[in-house]
């Protein structure tokens, strides 16, 4: 097939990657390449993926004084994400040299302006609703043009249900080949971003909790948040160590004992989660959003959303868990694998169909997901005194 991927637009395609969507858009364009897809990816400069013909988004406006001085000017980060979006869509109006194109960004355009590219569009739900994401697909399905989409879980799908409807989902992978089991035995690790959302002063205080020492990975996006919540916990036993390349991330996941995850929002899928299972990391942490049926019975132990005595014995909990299990369950339910042949499969019932919103011909949902029971995916651990 001849495939145009639309990647977001706040960060470059490249390890060590800003986020799971750069992540999951640079592993998906490099495994489709693979299987002898053609592959056309518009990225921001500075991506760079082995087999795949890159389009830069052209980031900068342009825009002339004239412009920039009117009253209504908004900021300028703005207008540059707007045109590159714009111009992208309508590159892609004109073109008949792709069989479908996949669109992994956050932004509205692509959405609002979808109806007018000729070719198959599917667009992966990676988010809960944004304001700007849903008015326009609110937009969309009023005016008789709803796109085809697909979710990367079940929470993610469920959140979006009063705009879109019922939506496949396909849960994102992990290349197994490059998170590779490790011997554990180590302290705890915690990656992902910096910020609130994450909640990592929520993982600092559980492993202290338990006695487990903490190295955290990642990215300071937010540095009031560092220096509030962060910074004051930073210790011997609670040791932020950069944001890391893989290498380096695949070696810190696989001296682990455990994964901590400690989100204070409903996680759309939890990459960070998929890649320490597939090193055989257990994960503990908290049962939001896509974490529930990603991690199930089988790769770790979550608890109560803010418990935070609950996490430190989930943290226990899961270290004792078999790792060479922990690394099955992956394979079975989270690998590249299983992700890319079911969007290979969407690909075709897309362009099949020659409708926008279509179904996979066979059930998407459970390809890339455990089998098990609504409710059955999490054993909180009881609470105790403390």
């Amino acid at each position: 097939m001849r495939i145009a991927l639309i990647a977001h637009h706040v960060a470059p395609l490249r390890p060590p990657f800003v986020g799971g969507v750069e992540s999951f858009t640079w592993y998906l364009a490099r495994w489709l390449a693979g299987r002898g897809h053609r592959v056309r990816l518009y990225a921001p400069p500075g991506t760079e993926v082995p087999g795949v013909d890159v389009r830069p988004l052209r980031l900068d406006a342009g825009l002339s004084d004239a412009a920039r001085q009117d009253v209504s000017m908004p900021p300028g980060r703005f207008m540059d994400a707007h045109h590159a979006y714009l111009e992208t869509v309508m590159e892609l109006a004109a073109s008949t040299e792709h069989d479908v194109v996949h669109s992994n960004t956050l932004h509205y355009l692509p959405i609002a302006l979808g109806s007018l590219v000729g070719t198959p569009m599917v667009t992966t739900l990676h988010t809960p609703p944004t304001p700007w994401l849903e008015s326009a697909l609110r937009a969309a399905v009023r005016c008789g043009s709803p796109p085809a989409l697909v979710a990367v879980s079940r929470a993610t799908r469920d959140a979006w249900r009063s705009v879109t409807g019922p939506v496949p989902v396909v849960h994102n992978g992990v290349d197994t080949a490059a998170w590779r089991p490790g011997p554990g035995g180590g302290g705890a690790v915690w990656c992902g971003r910096i910020v609130p959302e994450k909640a990592p002063h929520l993982a600092i205080d559980a492993c202290r909790r338990a006695g487990v020492p903490l190295r955290l990975a990642g990215p300071i996006i937010d540095r009031a948040y560092w220096d509030r919540e962060i910074a004051p916990r930073v210790g011997i036993d609670a040791e932020h160590v950069g944001h890391l390349d893989h290498d380096a991330l695949q070696a810190e996941l696989g001296r682990a004992r455990v994964a901590v995850v400690s989100p204070a929002w409903d996680e759309p899928f939890g990459l960070v989660a998929a890649e320490a299972m597939a090193c055989g990391t257990p994960v503990a942490g908290f049962a939001r959003g896509g974490l529930v049926r990603l991690v199930g019975r089988h790769g770790g132990r979550l608890v109560a959303p803010g418990d935070v005595p609950a996490l430190a014995r989930a943290i226990d909990a899961a270290a004792a868990l078999d790792r060479a299990a922990v690394r099955r369950h992956v394979e079975r339910t989270a690998s590249l694998d299983v992700m890319g042949r079911a969007y290979e499969r969407l690909y075709a019932a897309t362009i099949g169909s020659g409708a926008a919103a279509v179904r996979p011909p066979a059930p998407v949902e459970d390809l890339a997901a455990h089998r098990v029971r609504r409710g059955r995916a999490v054993r909180p651990l009881p609470v105790t005194a403390t």
